[in-house]
């Protein structure tokens, strides 16, 4: 079975990622990425492979992974067969050892924490208290704004830095062997997508950066990075949105135009659907008039 290189779509106005997997069965592949990344169930039930473990998991188990370990999170048959009474609920984290600069690795209050990102590769199973407190603050963090979301990652730094409740997953002798493929791809398209999003970018257009027909573009995509492209495109925009949003010589009108959205009543719309609020209303929980 061989592993896809896998990426979450990220706001352009956050450093690191929060992503919440709902729907009848968790349907990402056999998998990894470049990011570490926390894994908490909410609801449902199967096995998770690990690296070379396979284990269980059910509601609150949690699991923190390093950079290229592959995993993937397979429901029981009531919820791949769509027969469960609720749906498979999950909430994702993933950063970078970089997220916050290139020196951040190397500043002595985290070198504690240093040592467990090592073991990472691995992969951990959080349990006892640790597990609890860490579910909680990560339960906290989808509506939070920006700088509430980090304070919450620091607590679970500092948790993460003196605990010993966890189990290793994979053995160290998978770690050592696996290697990974990865190509430019992922980089063309995004790169593309970030020089030109506010400018209209057709399917045929994005496709040819990828040396790719338009219908194995869209199921790469898909694949890939978990959205389609025009919804991935749409959380580009709309994070650069936030951006502009923050600065007070911009009108809402000019946003949505500079962003790439040629009709304000759908900017308002979509920008609502991600943010749950209205750009004017965005503008004023910074407390910008």
């Amino acid at each position: 079975m061989k592993a896809v290189e896998f990426h979450l779509p990220q706001d352009v106005d956050k450093s690191f990622i929060v992503f919440r997997e709902k729907g009848d069965f968790f349907p990402a592949p056999w998998h990894y990425h470049a990011h570490f990344e926390f894994v908490l169930v909410n609801k449902s039930t199967g096995k998770r492979m690990v690296g070379d473990h396979i284990g269980y998991f059910e509601e609150d188990d949690l699991v923190f992974m390093g950079s290229l370990l592959p995993h993937v999170w397979v429901n029981d048959p009531v919820y791949l067969e769509r027969k469960a009474k609720e749906q498979a609920d999950a909430l994702v984290i993933h950063f970078t050892d970089d997220f916050l600069g290139e020196d951040f690795m190397n500043i002595p209050e985290i070198d504690n924490l240093r040592k467990v990102l090592a073991l990472a590769d691995r992969g951990l199973a959080l349990r006892g208290d640790t597990r609890t407190r860490i579910n909680k603050l990560i339960r906290e963090m989808p509506p939070m704004s920006g700088l509430q979301r980090l304070s919450n990652l620091f607590l679970i730094f500092d948790i993460m830095s003196t605990t010993s409740e966890y189990d290793l997953l994979a053995s160290p002798r998978f770690v050592q062997n696996f290697h990974y493929d990865s190509s430019d791809r992922f980089k063309k398209i995004t790169g593309y997508i970030m020089q030109n999003f506010d400018k209209d970018i057709s399917l045929s257009e994005i496709a040819a950066v990828s040396s790719m027909g338009v219908t194995a573009f869209c199921n790469f995509f898909k694949e890939q990075f978990r959205v389609t492209f025009v919804e991935y495109l749409t959380t580009v925009r709309i994070g650069h949105a936030c951006k502009l949003l923050s600065q007070n010589d911009r009108n809402v009108v000019e946003v949505a135009y500079e962003c790439g959205f040629n009709n304000l009543a759908n900017f308002n719309r979509q920008f609502k659907k991600l943010k749950c609020m209205t750009p004017s209303d965005y503008r004023k929980t910074l407390a910008i008039r």
